[in-house]
């Protein structure tokens, strides 16, 4: 928790001292608003993330009195669906905000592969010191040189293993299974070295390809898994391996921004915070140590839960250091050098 006033405390002062809340460099005047503005996210109100993001458009109505209203399109409906335009979207102002995906968003930002790097992060201590931490930071600084004003992190969650077939405790046993991915070419990567057959589609065609057969499995957290009831489509296997994480960030088009007022900035900037807060909390209900309800709930919807050792982890690490050797390089070596040595200080 340190780490992390620490870090809202920098971004509210790199924030305050620059020309995105118009406090500091001219900037263009503020002009007029909009009736409604539109948000963008994946998932609808039924998971964390969509929560997320309805509960932004909510703090963003109270706080500024009814000046900003937000309507929120779940499903990806701004961009027909096609989670990976987006950041493109975002950008040409075709999208007024979002709250997304650093693994949507990584095909035109290749340093948010960071946090697809396979097993990079060991825990959600591992994850807040990047995303509460310098290494934030710097990702936020990136975006913004993208005509997009980032506010704050989110969270979908750890990405973990399911599929119809059999129980996943080694590289082995994912031989030849047909896994539904992101449209990421390292996630692609990932498991093409893990031996499997990673078949990329959105999650709007995911859902009927796992009731048909289509295809045999997929990686998510587990929030998503439990509300889109994946046990009802087959999915009656599932491997808690942590490979990789999914933060979201919630973020407004520059031009959009530039139009408010500095005193409506710096409430949407606070109702992220707020929201963005809210939302991991949620994203974390159920799957820790200490309340572990939500695996409960999963089990007793007849999946086998598959808890790896910590050599059986290990395992699949090995098998896919190939994979991240090869994407710290693209990513940026001093990036990833700097997350390893902040996640080995938290």
């Amino acid at each position: 928790m340190q780490i992390r006033r620490r870090f809202t405390t920098a971004l509210l002062a790199a924030l305050l001292g620059t020309s995105l809340l118009g406090l500091g460099k001219p900037t263009m005047a503020a002009g007029p608003y909009k009736e409604e503005y539109k948000l963008s996210t994946v998932l609808g109100e039924a998971f964390p993330w969509g929560w997320g993001a309805k509960r932004w458009a909510e703090l963003v109505d109270e706080k500024t009195q009814g000046r900003i209203k937000i309507k929120v399109y779940p499903g990806a409906a701004l961009v027909s669906g096609d989670q990976t335009k987006e950041f493109t979207a975002l950008r040409q102002g075709v999208i007024d905000m979002a709250v997304g995906s650093t693994i949507n968003w990584s095909p035109q930002v290749k340093e948010l592969n960071l946090f697809a790097l396979p097993f990079l992060m060991p825990d959600h201590r591992a994850l807040e010191a990047l995303t509460q931490g310098r290494v934030g930071k710097k990702l936020f600084d990136t975006l913004a040189e993208r005509d997009v004003v980032p506010l704050a992190w989110g969270e979908n969650g750890f990405r973990e293993l399911s599929n119809s077939k059999r129980p996943i405790r080694t590289p082995q046993d994912l031989a030849g299974l047909k896994i539904r991915v992101v449209g990421s070419p390292l996630f692609l990567a990932t498991f093409n070295a893990l031996g499997a057959n990673p078949t990329q589609m959105s999650w709007a065609d995911a859902l009927p390809a796992m009731a048909t057969g289509a295809v045999d499995g997929q990686e998510n957290p587990l929030s998503v898994f439990n509300a889109a009831k994946l046990h009802t489509v087959g999915q009656k296997h599932l491997t808690l391996w942590g490979y990789v994480a999914d933060p979201l960030i919630f973020a407004v088009n520059k031009n959009v921004w530039n139009s408010w007022s500095p005193e409506d900035r710096q409430l949407v900037l606070e109702a992220a915070q707020q929201a963005a807060r809210e939302e991991i909390t949620r994203a974390r209900a159920g799957i820790t140590a200490e309340d572990d309800s939500l695996l409960k709930e999963i089990a007793a919807n007849g999946v086998e839960i598959v808890r790896l050792t910590p050599a059986e982890r290990d395992a699949f690490r090995q098998a896919t250091s190939g994979v991240y050797k090869e994407w710290a390089d693209k990513i940026g070596a001093d990036l990833v050098k700097q997350a390893e040595e902040d996640i080995a200080k938290r």
